[in-house]
């Protein structure tokens, strides 16, 4: 991944806003913007109903966008385009969804699920070529050609994940985003299906939006992380600085909960919990919406939204601890 590179995916200002009816509107993504390089693994973490999945069916246009620009290639991914277009931005961004139960049709055979994508672009000339097409496929996400004609039912969680993978490749596609793909897996399943990502990100030239929970999982295959809280970006760098130096409260929250696997360690060292629930995102705190769990919550917190700043070279942080000059505040002398 080069930095220097022109991004793949531009996000600016990206908002996706749902009517719940009776006059509220729920904010799942509020103003959010950050970028995806070529050969790429950008993570994406926070706690449930924070929006990352929805942030990830938006750059796909699942939702359309209620406002802001998500750019693919250099061309919008939103507003009016034409077929031909649409087709074209399909087969450039395919996703491999959370579930593996429920993302594939019970009723269709494993060769017709891989082949949906071939056949609606028209990649193979004859049926011999789709067939074989479909082999190759299963092949490299680890799978034979004997489950070619078999149905979903007849397989695990981590084969069915691994047949939604072949799936998205199906269409020779720049760009996957993996909404939690390993989150409905067994632990050591879970090391297979991404240890099969990153050996087809080499392989193909793939980048990946990556989204989950497993902090530790995310740190092992992103090479930078965005976090998530309440439908803003509150902190984004390389996955190593985020782990090593940590910058918002939230993240810190988030890092304290991941074990260690050393019981002395573990018994000793000291969580940072955070108290309180999630917000509702049909009304969210005033200025900082993390300022209601926050240990160390100001009074200019309740009344200014904190700035998306960069506090140190490729390290984003929105937290008013950090002052004018974008000089960080210690807080690990304070915590």
């Amino acid at each position: 991944m080069k930095t220097d590179q022109n991004p793949l995916v531009v996000v600016n200002h990206l908002k996706k806003h749902f009517n719940v009816g009776k006059g509220q509107i729920l904010k799942a993504v509020d103003d959010v913007s950050f970028e995806i390089y070529p050969g790429e693994t950008f993570g994406l973490v926070g706690e449930s109903g924070c929006g990352k999945s929805t942030l990830g069916r938006t750059l796909i246009r699942l939702y359309d966008a209620t406002s802001g620009e998500v750019t693919f290639e250099d061309k919008a991914v939103h507003g009016h385009k034409s077929k031909a277009e649409l087709k074209q931005l399909s087969r450039s961004i395919q996703m491999i969804f959370q579930d593996p139960y429920a993302s594939l049709n019970q009723r269709m055979t494993v060769t017709d699920i891989i082949a949906e994508g071939i056949d609606a672009h028209g990649l193979a000339k004859n049926r011999k070529e789709r067939l074989e097409m479909v082999y190759a496929l299963l092949e490299t996400v680890g799978l034979n050609r004997n489950h070619a004609e078999r149905f979903p039912h007849e397989f695990s969680g981590g084969q069915r994940q691994r047949i939604g993978i072949a799936r998205a490749l199906a269409v020779n596609p720049r760009f996957i985003i993996a909404d939690e793909p390993i989150s409905a897996l067994d632990v050591s399943i879970q090391a297979q299906v991404v240890n099969l990502m990153k050996k087809l990100q080499e392989e193909l030239g793939l980048t990946y939006l990556f989204i989950a929970h497993d902090l530790s999982m995310v740190k092992h295959i992103s090479d930078r992380i965005g976090v998530m809280y309440l439908g803003s970006m509150v902190e984004l760098s390389e996955s190593d600085e985020l782990f090593e130096n940590p910058l918002h409260p939230y993240t810190k929250s988030l890092l304290s909960a991941i074990p260690i696997p050393d019981p002395k360690l573990e018994r000793s060292r000291e969580r940072q919990v955070l108290h309180g629930d999630l917000p509702s995102p049909i009304n969210p705190p005033s200025g900082c919406r993390f300022r209601t769990r926050c240990p160390f919550a100001m009074d200019v917190c309740a009344s200014q939204t904190p700035e998306w700043k960069e506090a140190e070279k490729g390290h984003w942080v929105a937290c008013h601890l950090y002052d004018e000059k974008n000089e960080a505040v210690s807080l690990s002398k304070t915590i």
